[in-house]
């Protein structure tokens, strides 16, 4: 069985790649690779017989077509997108360009290639989606999100997001086209792009720099595992049914302030500076961002109960286990860190210019 994942060489992406190989499944590798696209986290499995990796955009047709066409994949799992909010307030046309003109290409290119299976071949494909809660909006301070809350997307991120669950939906009911759609909550974990919160206060607490918060750090939101994301994505792809969403979340909230928190406290003490002293003396509050969702939640009870997936990482494990990777791995992110991003803060204002 050969499966695509589009996205393979970001940080979601590059952990279903490693743990499809990981159990023995072909995998072709779809990523154009812009700044957060990154082979060095699929370093790993990068030399196995049952890899491949393409060079390819979402968004280039012709090149979608000729990768359908070489490999004959038996499913696809859509994880290529734009994704970093800051950024699609700075910049909001690659988002577009991306989420939603790159999805679309992918599904015409998916049914194309679809249409030319014949028999179980055909009746096993599957195309699967790979979304966000964001779509969803902002919670109050109570509630979670389910597969039925409505959708009110607050950023350019979300709203291109949200634009390209509504293709994918569409084009299973329109052409049959057998897809699924997956929700999830905020990953963390190894090979995360430091611009995400927990990387880049990893790495800031190392480094002795400021620890910005947005806000008083007050805004909650619930934390998944990525490796736990990897293996909820897989379940969903293998027994889900086509035309169902999931949503998939670690039942882990926290404040942004609680999780940052913790980082310096698990900083501290692998990584003792006494010229330092603690690490959450380091933490400046700066202004918000614009349209900062207060809060996520997932409640997961159907992928629990329909598909037997449920986390198994508690976020004390997995936040332990992430400040060491980032303690041990520092020839992975000082090479990330080397090009177009520094750790400078994204988005600050709504001013982005017209036409970015």
């Amino acid at each position: 069985m050969t499966i695509l994942v589009t996205g393979g060489a970001g940080f979601i992406g590059s952990a279903v790649v490693r743990h499809l190989v990981r159990r023995g499944t072909r995998v072709v590798n779809v990523d154009k690779l812009t700044y957060a696209g990154n082979l060095d986290s699929v370093v790993e499995v990068a030399s196995s017989p049952l890899y491949a990796f393409e060079r390819v955009d979402v968004g280039d047709a012709e090149a979608l077509r000729d990768v359908f066409a070489r490999h004959r994949p038996a499913a696809v799992m859509h994880l290529a997108a734009e994704s970093h909010v800051d950024r699609s307030i700075d910049g909001p046309r690659a988002f577009v360009d991306t989420n939603v003109v790159g999805t679309f290409t992918l599904l015409q290119e998916a049914r194309r290639h679809w249409a030319s299976l014949r028999g179980d071949e055909a009746d096993a494909f599957r195309l699967l989606h790979v979304s966000t809660d964001e779509v969803f909006g902002s919670l109050g301070e109570t509630g979670h999100f389910t597969e039925e809350t409505p959708y009110r997307p607050s950023s350019p991120y979300s709203a291109t997001k949200a634009a390209s669950d509504h293709l994918v939906r569409a084009w299973q009911h329109t052409y049959g086209l057998p897809c699924l759609v997956t929700n999830c909550s905020n990953n963390y974990g190894p090979y995360q792009f430091p611009e995400k919160l927990i990387p880049l206060t990893i790495l800031n607490a190392v480094a002795g720099e400021p620890l910005p918060v947005y806000g008083r750090g007050e805004n909650v939101r619930d934390w998944l595992f990525v490796e736990d994301h990897a293996d909820a994505l897989v379940t969903v792809l293998e027994r889900g049914r086509p035309g169902e969403t999931y949503a998939i979340g670690g039942r882990s909230e926290r404040r942004n302030l609680d999780v940052v928190r913790l980082v310096c406290d698990l900083v501290d003490e692998m990584r003792p500076d006494a010229s330092l002293g603690s690490r959450r003396d380091l933490i400046r509050f700066v202004t918000d961002r614009p349209g900062h969702d207060l809060r996520y939640a997932i409640d997961a009870s159907k992928i629990e109960r329909e598909l037997g997936w449920a986390p198994s990482v508690t976020f004390e494990e997995g936040l332990r286990r992430t400040v060491a990777w980032y303690l041990e791995n520092a020839w992975w992110w000082t090479r990330v860190r080397s090009g177009v991003y520094r750790g400078e803060r994204l988005g600050v204002s709504a001013g982005a210019p017209l036409g970015a």
